[in-house]
């Protein structure tokens, strides 16, 4: 499958647009899926620790590929912690303490790993280059990766992230109008699993919030914008989380949420709706970019957006929910 053009293809420096990857899957243990992304990629493998590795030096830069389970690695905090004196037996009591923390953290890794999933964070990668990236979709499917549908325990998603093509107010505001009103049709069209319906990873936005977004005199400034967003949304569990991109805007903000450890700063939209559907063939990156174009495609069209959010907002204030998907189906049919 081919990539499709985004309305807007390149960055400020005009070099393509990029975008970012995650995918989440079980039956492949960390080290294994590190072996792939080399035999596939290139680079070299590095062992961080014994559930966590890199591979650096691909053509596209750094994987990083680990359980995706905070106990299973080593504590910086207590790694990086020094001894407490200069003496030989407070750095021996400090040597025996890492040891002890990072075997600890390695036999937690060994218990879940066959209960927690395996991630894989690709580098940036130019959106006309997704469709070589997917090789890695096809590979963890031959290697028997599972994805979202295999059982029930399985909540795994795919991330994009999306290098934002322009961090002007009003572009981050039609973006966000936009995704807003496609929200619906998205789930539809992804199928969300029932699995991460229930699991609180990728919750959507509350209906209150998309009226006081899409209301045609809401012009905020980037602050009112972001300080509006973490009133509304006081999570990274959304399903387009704005939270990296608004921390890489405002590092200084206050709220804590922007000094996360697990909030990482960066010009991206992190839309976290898709599953990780690797029990369908030729599923992959591509499939999941061409569908979020749609939302780029109304950001740009201001018109369309501008009648569409006219008629959310009749809609949802007038007649009940239910029938809005109906109307979306409408509008993306014609």
């Amino acid at each position: 499958m081919v990539p499709q053009t985004p309305p807007c293809p390149s960055s400020r420096d005009d070099r393509p647009r990029r975008v970012g990857v995650e995918i989440e899957f079980a039956g492949m243990l960390p080290q294994d899926a590190a072996q792939l992304v080399h035999d596939l990629f290139g680079g070299h493998i590095d062992l961080i620790s014994p559930h966590r590795l890199r591979v650096t030096d691909t053509r596209w830069g750094e994987f990083a590929i680990e359980l995706d389970a905070q106990y299973a690695h080593p504590d910086s905090k207590v790694v990086d912690k020094p001894a407490k004196g200069d003496d030989e037996w407070n750095h021996q009591r400090h040597q025996m303490r890492v040891d002890l923390h990072n075997r600890t953290r390695e036999l937690i890794g060994d218990v879940v790993a066959g209960l927690v999933p395996t991630e894989i964070v690709c580098p940036p990668v130019p959106w006309n280059e997704l469709g070589e990236l997917d090789a890695l979709f096809d590979g963890l499917r031959h290697h028997g990766a599972k994805g979202t549908d295999a059982s029930l325990l399985y909540g795994f998603g795919l991330h994009l992230n999306p290098e934002v093509p322009s961090t002007d107010v009003a572009s981050l505001l039609a973006h966000l109008r936009s995704y807003l009103l496609l929200a619906e049709w998205l789930r539809d069209q992804i199928d969300i699993d029932i699995t991460r319906e229930v699991l609180p990873h990728a919750n959507p936005f509350p209906k209150s919030y998309a009226i006081k977004v899409l209301d045609p005199d809401y012009a905020p400034t980037l602050d009112t914008l972001i300080d509006d967003y973490l009133e509304d949304n006081n999570t990274r569990n959304r399903e387009l989380d704005l939270l990296p991109l608004f921390a890489h805007l405002r590092p200084n903000h206050p709220h804590r949420l922007f000094h996360d450890g697990l909030v990482k700063p960066r010009p991206t939209f992190h839309y976290r709706l898709p599953n990780a559907q690797l029990s369908t063939p030729d599923w992959g990156s591509v499939i999941e970019w061409n569908r979020w174009l749609e939302v780029e495609r109304l950001a740009a069209d201001l018109p369309c957006l501008e009648a569409h959010s006219r008629e959310y907002l009749d809609h949802h204030t007038q007649s009940p929910m239910s029938r809005w998907l109906d109307k979306l189906r409408g509008w993306m049919q014609e």
